[in-house]
């Protein structure tokens, strides 16, 4: 009888486990950018980390700040020395759930608004956020954006050479295509 009882037990969290899809991604695309009166600045970074989670909306990135790139060296000098301080502070990250999961069907190709609510942490700083978005699905596959804006003070990005050279306002956008 326990045998029995252990395999319907051992059964049923199969079942729940694999009901769950999770869609992962180590190439996640994550942009910044920031007009400011000296000259506009942007960033990219290809190597985002993502993992998004169909049966309970769970959301989460997270990435090495090292690896965003600059056109310019000696800005992505400064942006890891100065700014975000790397070395310290290595990684950001974003740890959030989906709202509306009732809204995305993730077995039928089309593009679906998100709304996700979550920690995001920049510099050692950690803030809550909601923010909007898209899930697109195409052929099984997930595909998140979104854009929004953050302040610098907020995640204390700063010093008095980053308000001459960084606006205030940074624009972020996510592109994360999921395997």
């Amino acid at each position: 009888m326990k045998n029995i009882l252990l395999f319907i037990l051992a059964a049923t969290i199969g079942t729940t486990t694999f009901s769950q899809k999770v869609f992962n991604t180590r190439t996640g695309k994550i942009t910044f950018f920031s007009s400011a009166p000296l000259e506009d600045i942007e960033a990219k970074n290809n190597a985002v980390t993502s993992q998004l989670f169909t049966a309970n909306g769970q959301y989460n990135f997270e990435m090495n700040i090292k690896d965003f790139h600059f056109e310019n060296d000696l800005m992505e000098e400064h942006f890891n020395e100065d700014y975000l301080h790397s070395d310290k502070i290595p990684k950001a990250y974003f740890k959030g759930t989906i709202t509306n999961l009732r809204d995305i069907n993730f077995a039928k190709d089309g593009v679906y608004n998100a709304s996700v609510k979550g920690s995001l942490t920049i510099h050692g700083v950690t803030r809550e956020i909601v923010q909007n978005g898209t899930i697109e699905i195409r052929g099984g596959k997930a595909i998140a954006r979104s854009k929004f804006k953050v302040q610098r003070k907020d995640y204390n990005i700063g010093g008095s050479l980053a308000s001459k050279m960084i606006s205030d306002t940074v624009e972020i956008t996510i592109d994360c295509t999921y395997d």
